[in-house]
């Protein structure tokens, strides 16, 4: 049996697959992230580790399967989280989290062509590198760290001993050079880093090490279990979603919406809206690494009252297609669509006296799928192929937010096998790494058998051709606000 562990930004889930990736079971621990002052966002990695085993233990207990059975490991979680660890790979400070922008002010002067020519990512505060250099600056404590870590390193460190990080994951650093497949040299220079400061690199279908002692602990499997060395959630939920062919528009409906496609070549994209990273299979995935989306769900259920989503989507879908005129602006931690502006802002337009709650709630829906038509036009731009919508996260179980996005685009929607694909991702590279899954595109095929999906509906096609046009005119009538 192999296990595969989601470290996100409000739960820990666990699932239990076969080598034939059927579920067993699944359990969630949830959590918090910490907000100590405007634009910071933490949170404390012993909050994962405690998390760990008893998010497992409710996955076993739900498969009816013991804890010496499971013969492999993997680990995903969020990306652009920097945590500074001691010479045993222990904590020295809270991690800052990937929407933490306390950096905002390290990467002044740092040349941004270097970063996306060499590295194929923006220049951004949001990135590992420009949070090591903050933590160096600020945090005397970390001065005497031995490793800076992202939180799937730093966890598979904690289990096995082995400090590594994959390629995928490290190509979000902003000191990573995607022709060479190592760090690089000018990159490291900009931020003042040495290699030996960062986790190794290794194919995140390979294994890291095994459970130690203390691995076993946290996790409450047996000692000598193999580990992964796992990657970051946006990939793992591409491969959790079968993305292993070009023509997939992937949009995962999560805290954070993150979009993108595989390319077999590594385009740049010198405005600056999408970013290349490294991938399995040799491949590129060319994506957004996203906006608050599932998390602007949770603001306006609990700004507005709502029982639970069930209810936003009930009052979202009695409201017709372009919201009569009301339009959101999905900024709500920054803009990351039509353009990157750290200090944009979330807004509704157009409201009248006949506007009511359900109209607010749709012009939600809506504004988040227009940030995602922006994202898949630019990568059309670039030469992405684009065929198709696979919707994975757990905005997948809003039929409403899935028309939206296939009225929206003319394409039809396919529903991921498995809604929180990041788990069943990993768990992939587990079974690959383990020898218990023998080929990591034949599984993910198996992935794209008996999807439902949802075809676009003609009829709305002028409505939201309309309603995206405002809200492109919106935003650029905004921008000298930001």
């Amino acid at each position: 049996m192999i296990v595969g562990a989601d470290v996100g930004t409000q739960s820990l889930k666990a699932v239990v697959l076969t080598r034939d990736l059927d579920v067993l079971g699944e359990h969630r621990i949830s959590y918090r992230p910490d907000f100590p002052q405007a634009g910071w966002a933490q949170q404390d990695p012993i909050v994962w580790e405690n998390a760990l085993a008893p998010a497992i233990a409710g996955a076993l207990a739900a498969a009816v399967i013991k804890p010496d059975e499971v013969t492999a490991l993997g680990l995903t979680g969020q990306l652009d989280g920097c945590i500074a660890a001691d010479g045993a790979g222990k904590p020295l400070y809270p991690c800052l989290i990937w929407m933490d922008r306390r950096a905002d002010k390290e990467i002044a002067g740092i040349d941004a062509e270097a970063v996306l020519d060499r590295g194929g990512v923006v220049l951004d505060a949001t990135h590992l590198a420009a949070k090591i250099r903050w933590l160096k600056k600020n945090v005397p404590a970390v001065r005497n760290a031995s490793r800076f870590h992202g939180p799937v390193s730093y966890l598979v460190g904690r289990l096995t001993g082995e400090h590594l990080i994959d390629h995928a994951t490290a190509s979000t650093s902003m000191v990573y050079s995607l022709s060479r497949q190592r760090y690089d040299d000018v990159l490291l220079r900009l931020f003042d880093l040495e290699e030996n400061e960062l986790p190794g690199l290794a194919a995140a279908q390979s294994v890291a090490g095994e459970l130690t002692a203390t691995g076993a602990a946290l996790t409450g499997l047996k000692r000598g279990t193999r580990v992964a060395v796992g990657t970051g959630d946006d990939f793992a939920s591409a491969l959790g979603a079968g993305l292993m062919r070009c023509g997939l528009f992937l949009n995962v409906l999560g805290t954070a919406e993150v979009v993108g496609a595989l390319h077999p070549e590594p385009v740049i994209d010198h405005k600056r809206l999408v970013e290349t990273h490294a991938f399995v299979g040799e491949k590129f995935f060319i994506e957004n690494p996203g906006w608050l989306s599932g998390g602007a769900l949770a603001w306006f259920r609990d700004t507005f009252r709502l029982a639970d989503f069930e209810e936003l989507d009930r009052i979202a879908g009695g409201v017709a297609a372009g919201c009569e005129g009301c339009v959101f602006m999905p900024a709500l931690s920054g803009a990351m669509a039509p353009e990157w502006i750290a200090s944009a802002r979330g807004a509704f337009y157009g409201l009248t006296s006949t506007h009511g709650t359900g109209h607010l709630a749709r012009s939600l829906l809506e504004g988040t799928a227009f940030a995602m038509r922006d994202v898949l036009e630019r990568l059309r731009s670039l030469g992405v192929a684009v065929e198709a919508l696979r919707i994975a996260g757990g905005g997948a179980r809003s039929r409403v937010w899935k028309q939206i996005r296939a009225d929206l685009t003319g394409l039809p929607v396919e529903t991921a096998k498995h809604r929180d694909s990041a788990a069943i991702g990993v768990a992939l590279l587990a079974g690959v790494a383990s020898g218990a899954i023998g080929d990591l595109a034949q599984a993910a095929a198996r992935l794209d058998q008996g999807l439902d999906v949802i075809e676009p509906n003609p009829r709305s096609r002028a409505a939201y051709e309309d309603a995206y046009q405002r809200y492109g005119d919106l935003f650029r009538s905004l921008k000298p606000l930001f």
